[in-house]
């Protein structure tokens, strides 16, 4: 049976939260710790530092992750998954899952 398009446009809702080479990856790594801004480059392989700061950005305009900043010298950023971040852990759980059994590298 086809799909509908109601149900397309619900991915379609998903992807444009979470879509892209870097999203899931940090949204995954943020699944159950508080990361500096260094912690989750050194856990990238492959991100730039301008990349990384604008999936950071547009995660937290989705109210995906909170950024949380002291004021200290030097400043200190912390990146947290939130609540409603939180409901995407199950996606990306499977998403790992099906990453470790189809890896062909």
């Amino acid at each position: 049976m086809a799909q509908s398009i109601s149900s397309c446009s619900s991915v379609k809702t998903t992807l444009n939260a979470i879509g892209g080479k870097w999203k899931p990856l940090i949204l995954f790594l943020l699944t159950d710790k508080t990361l500096r801004f260094s912690e989750l480059q050194k856990s990238i392989d492959g991100i730039t530092q301008k990349m990384l700061t604008q999936q950071l950005r547009e995660l937290e305009a989705e109210k995906l992750i909170k950024r949380k900043i002291y004021t200290q010298v030097p400043p200190k950023v912390e990146y947290t998954i939130t609540e409603y971040g939180k409901t995407l852990i199950p996606i990306l759980k499977t998403m790992h899952e099906w990453g470790k059994k189809h890896d062909i590298a």
